[in-house]
């Protein structure tokens, strides 16, 4: 099949020359397809249609190429006839042509059901970014109460005021729940009440001290006093312009400061009904919002005779008892205050409108070993040794309610300044 390199000459003379230097290879390989093929076609006919391989005897009319092709081919033993052994085969072959459909270079995905979801993993973002802002408005409350410093005015009034825990308790903690936050749907209005000398001027002092410390600036407490800002001869619309200039300064100033202003209004039971309107106009949601961020205290003697009667009242209720009984006279005191609670909120409704939005803090008599406590205080603070048999002396000029064992001071601790001025 070496040709070898033709010359030019004989390439021009006859130009089919090298055709079959080119087609014989071409031939060969089609030849040798062909002769696969047909030997594969023999094969499977001859286990189509062959006898019995174990016994090695040549069928009649076989001849040498059929014998060749049996040679060639590896015999097994097994029980399979040759049909089943055919389809078995067919049957392999078809797995065979099953791979060549998925190639190994091709690109393979997971089933929809082990995919995660894109809507899955916003779901957990959004988790995350939810937490961290509710941590974050917590911190925030956090703050804005610190600033305040409520556990140094909790300890102040414990410390200050005698006689009245609960009402102490209770006006803290309203402080706490409203300073919690800055920006408030309505102002806090604290409406202490009771009859003269258990402390409520005291303590709108002690409020008004204390505000004026924690907020740095005396401009955002506002304590007005009826007999004096608006005394009898003056015309009560222009004590109402008045307090409404004041308030809209206070609360105009301490929302450009973003803090939270005092104003404490001392015997409100003395003021015209038009400041008293002027007073419940503070308290609108309509009007603007930095009237809503604000504490408003107001300090009354209406009402002392009903808290003066629950208090003789129950003044039975205070005596030790045994541990047995100790549980059900807690809930009977529990429930004898709500009744002290909603008689005093029915009264004052009838008196106005203003006191409906409030939060009442009752403020209960004085027994006198408070009334002696006062007098130690008040020497202490004016220079004077606080000698118990001294102040003992003293409280005992005073006089008192007398009841199952127990003795409440008529006037409180209202002339004790001048007792021990006295001295």
């Amino acid at each position: 099949m070496d040709c070898g390199q033709p010359s030019l000459e004989s390439a021009a003379a006859d130009p089919r020359a090298s055709g079959p230097c080119v087609i014989a290879p071409v031939r060969a390989v089609l030849r040798l397809r062909r002769r696969v093929w047909l030997l594969r076609k023999r094969r499977l006919l001859q286990l189509g249609s062959g006898s019995d391989t174990g016994t090695g005897a040549l069928r009649p009319g076989c001849g040498s190429g059929a014998l060749r092709g049996e040679l060639d081919q590896p015999k097994f033993f097994t029980f399979d006839g040759p049909a089943e052994l055919s389809s078995r085969t067919l049957r392999k072959r078809r797995r065979r042509s099953r791979v060549v459909l998925y190639p190994e270079a091709s690109r393979k995905y997971r089933p929809r059901a082990e995919r995660r979801s894109r809507a899955q993993r916003c779901l957990l973002l959004l988790a995350a970014i939810v937490g961290f802002q509710v941590l974050n408005a917590i911190e925030n409350l956090d703050d804005n109460a610190q600033r305040y410093d409520l556990d140094g005015l909790e300890k102040v009034l414990q410390r200050a005021v005698f006689g009245q825990p609960a009402a102490v308790g209770r006006i803290v903690a309203l402080l706490r729940d409203y300073l919690a936050t800055h920006v408030h749907s309505r102002p806090l209005l604290l409406a202490l009440h009771g009859p003269s000398g258990v402390g409520k001027s005291h303590v709108g002092r002690l409020l008004a001290h204390h505000f004026r410390a924690v907020l740095e600036d005396s401009a955002l407490v506002l304590q007005y006093h009826s007999r004096h800002h608006c005394p009898q001869p003056r015309a009560a619309q222009d004590c109402r312009k008045d307090l409404a200039r004041r308030v809209a300064e206070v609360v105009a100033q301490a929302e450009a400061e973003e803090k939270t202003p005092l104003l404490v209004v001392d015997e409100v039971e003395l003021l015209p009904p038009a400041l008293l309107d002027e007073l419940d106009g503070f308290m609108q949601p309509q009007r603007s919002h930095h009237f809503h961020n604000a504490i408003y205290v107001l300090l009354s003697g209406t009402g002392g005779a009903e808290i003066t009667r629950f208090v003789l009242q129950n003044a039975s209720r205070a005596q030790p008892l045994r541990p047995d009984r100790v549980r059900g006279a807690q809930a009977a005191a529990e429930e004898s205050e709500e009744e002290l609670h909603a008689s005093l909120r029915e009264l004052l409704a009838r008196e106005h409108p203003l006191w409906q939005a409030a939060a009442i803090v009752p403020f209960l008599l004085l027994d006198k070993q408070d009334v002696v406590n006062c007098f130690r205080d008040e020497m202490a603070g004016e220079g004077f040794f606080p000698e118990q048999a001294r102040a003992e002396l003293l409280a005992s000029q005073l006089s008192y309610y007398r009841v199952a064992g127990r003795e409440f001071a008529i006037t409180g601790c209202k002339q004790v300044v001048a007792k021990v001025n006295l001295l």
